[in-house]
């Protein structure tokens, strides 16, 4: 008989939430360069995508998998442990730079594009908008960093 503990199914929920979270920053340094390079009329489109993704995607399922830990972390009496720690204030700085960070700047790079680019995305785009694009670049980085950082925390337990 294969028996599954609740507690096992919440793990897993937690883990899969975080996945879907976070997984596609990892995926923005491979195609966004390359769409710059490659087809910078399709930018302001690009841009917009970002945004839904982080407000359907990342905001959403982020949200899912600090419930799903909070949960996990009490019914194991675990919060005073480092491996639940670093990874929860990750998980909120993650969370709060997408809103207050990411969100905004991500827009402005779609109102810059769309100004660049003009009308039938012909145009260049700017210094200003080159500027704002190595900033997200560097944020993005390291929030790439800092995701891995939490799985470090979360497989490896330091301090179990």
């Amino acid at each position: 008989m294969l028996a599954i503990a609740f507690y096992d199914v919440m793990v897993a929920a937690h883990v899969a939430s975080i996945i879907i979270a976070f997984g596609v920053i990892f995926a923005y340094p491979a195609f966004v360069p390359y769409m710059l390079q490659a087809n910078p009329g399709a930018m302001p489109a690009l841009h917009a995508v970002q945004i839904r993704i982080g407000q359907r995607v990342i905001a959403p399922f982020g949200g899912v998998a600090l419930l799903f830990g909070i949960y996990l972390a009490s019914h194991a009496h675990v919060w005073s442990k480092v491996w639940v720690t670093v990874p929860l204030i990750i998980l909120l700085a993650l969370l709060a730079s997408g809103g207050m960070f990411f969100s905004p700047l991500e827009r402005r790079m779609q109102e810059m594009s769309e100004r660049d680019l003009g009308e039938g995305g012909a145009g260049a785009l700017g210094t200003e908008y080159m500027a704002l694009y190595q900033r997200w670049r560097v944020a993005g980085t390291i929030s790439c960093l800092l995701v891995l950082v939490a799985v470090f925390f979360m497989v490896a337990k330091p301090g179990a």
